[in-house]
């Protein structure tokens, strides 16, 4: 039993924690709050449009039908949001300024601990309510990491460095875990996935030109031969299913995968808009890292910080008459989160090679919080670039195009970085365009709000071309995109060429009397 007590001591318990880490958790606590700040920058702009009262999916009606269908208690774990406290029109920006406030503090190194958690709720209280808008991996990375930060943080207002509070041995695992399983089970799903492009080392043949929101550097990536995209098909593969179990080996060869992952997430941030996925996995990828490195590259006066002390930052909670109870409390509940987090992940992972019949409850009890879950990046690949377009009309014959913000549709303008910014509504349309218009109710629900000239579902684009009043028509058609060849951009100065596919959503009208028909139905059949 003793034994026991000392290994769970030596897993979970800070003070018996590495103490060469600080420096690598001190540049991931600085990335996370900037990774952090940037969601909720992106949101602040967006979240009317997407979950407000008169959003495109209300998150207000959503949260409505979640306590019709399960009752109000087992509705809140289904949809842990503060939202189910007010979803009017100034909670959700409430939500998003506090995380704003909240992540540049984390930043400034302000009560680390304090601040990811306020980060922590006001992220999930918007995933958890924005359906379509929230179905990314991205999301779920960020709450994975973010809710280990909270056992991985040090203690006190302002720690520093925080030489006095080491790291708890489970929650850099649980971190560096994440990092290798967001590669590792990415190169899984392309293997068991059965996609035959990545057999045939073709998957990154117009990889530059299909993805969500492509860059101008893509643009030009994408015209190198095909000897250098199947390269980077074996590279990719190796990486993601090799290279990455360095971070088990000993301190040399975690350096070299540092150094070798840290370039490939560059060049993808570099040719791809993934939001913030790449940064977090970046910044996971410093904990490969440790003090010892690291120093060398650090200012003299901040070498000095460094320097060992004897104080513990939540020293004086322990000195209590009741210390040594809270302080097994404590222990008990890391151990059980950590423990909990790792065993739905190992199982998860394992349920890729075999449906082992390992107990389920554990996993599913804390799916609602996207606190541990499966990755699996590029599976299957796209074979096409297909683009949504909203139109308008004041006679069913004329139509003008909603300008966009950030997807392609203007053939002489340069996709463009916007990284880590994410336009929700843009990314979701990339989605809704490999499937069906029925399988989005954000398609018709938006046709909708622009036949009311809704201003704030208006504001999700670049400029309303109706400002006199809303056209008397909408509807959604579908293109086909490609990136032009380079001698098309030499002569044209053109980056984009497109071909019309079709009706993809309903033409709806609002009559005089306000009720909505539908005057057209589509005609655009499955894509690839």
């Amino acid at each position: 039993m003793e034994r026991v007590l000392a290994a769970i001591r030596w897993l979970f318990d800070s003070e018996r924690g590495p103490s060469d880490r600080l420096i690598p958790r001190w540049l991931f606590l600085r990335a996370l709050g900037c990774i952090y700040f940037s969601a909720f920058f992106s949101l602040i702009l967006q979240i009317r449009g997407l979950i407000g009262p008169a959003g495109i999916l209300p998150a207000g009606e959503y949260l409505r039908a979640v306590a019709q269908s399960l009752g109000y208690a087992r509705g809140v774990w289904f949809a842990p949001t503060l939202l189910w406290l007010g979803s009017g029109p100034h909670m959700p920006s409430a939500i998003c300024w506090v995380g704003i406030c909240a992540s540049l503090l984390l930043v400034l190194n302000v009560w680390p601990r304090g601040m990811l958690a306020v980060c922590f709720v006001c992220f999930l209280s918007f995933v958890s309510s924005a359906q379509e808008f929230s179905s990314y991996q991205s999301d779920g990375m960020l709450l994975e990491a973010g809710f280990i930060a909270l056992f991985f943080a040090p203690a006190g207002w302002r720690p520093g460095f925080s030489v006095g509070s080491q790291i708890s041995r489970a929650s850099l695992f649980l971190l560096q875990w994440e990092w290798f399983r967001i590669y590792f089970e990415s190169g899984v799903a392309k293997i068991i996935g059965g996609d035959p492009e990545w057999r045939n080392f073709t998957a990154m043949d117009e990889y530059y030109q299909n993805g969500p929101l492509p860059t101008w550097i893509g643009w030009y990536m994408q015209h190198l031969p095909h000897w250098f995209h199947a390269t980077t098909v074996f590279a990719t593969l190796a990486l993601e299913l090799v290279l990455v179990w360095m971070f088990l080996l000993p301190r040399r060869w975690r350096i070299v995968c540092f150094f070798i992952v840290t370039p490939w997430q560059l060049g993808v941030i570099l040719t791809a808009n993934y939001t913030f996925l790449n940064y977090l996995v970046l910044a996971l990828g410093f904990l490969l890292l440790d003090d010892r490195l690291l120093t060398r590259f650090l200012p003299q006066r901040w070498k000095q910080s460094l320097s060992p002390t004897k104080t513990q930052a939540d020293g004086h909670l322990w000195a209590t008459p009741f210390g040594g109870q809270l302080r097994v409390l404590k222990l008990s509940f890391v151990a059980l989160m950590l423990g909990w987090i790792f065993y739905a992940t190992t199982a998860q992972l394992i349920w890729m090679f075999s449906a082992l019949p390992l107990p389920m409850a554990p996993v599913a009890a804390i799916e609602p919080f996207r606190i541990a879950n499966r990755y699996g990046l590029f599976g299957i690949m796209t074979r096409g670039r297909y683009e949504i377009e909203f139109q308008g009309s004041e006679d069913g014959k004329n139509w003008v195009a909603y300008p966009f913000r950030y997807k392609p549709q203007d053939l002489n303008k340069p996709p463009g970085i916007y990284a880590p910014y994410q336009p929700r509504f843009d990314w979701n349309l990339w989605f809704a365009s490999l499937g069906s218009w029925r399988e989005y109710p954000m398609l018709s629900r938006t046709e909708v709000q622009l036949l009311s000239n809704n201003k704030d579902v208006l504001a999700l684009f670049a400029s309303n071309p109706f400002p006199n009043g809303p056209p008397r028509q909408v509807r959604a058609v579908l293109w086909q995109y490609w990136f032009t060849s380079l001698s098309e951009k030499r002569e044209k100065g053109l980056w984009w060429r497109r071909e019309f596919l079709g009706l993809y959503a309903p033409t709806i009208e609002r009559e005089a009397d306000g009720t909505l028909r539908g005057v057209e139905w589509p005609t655009v059949g499955p894509r690839e």
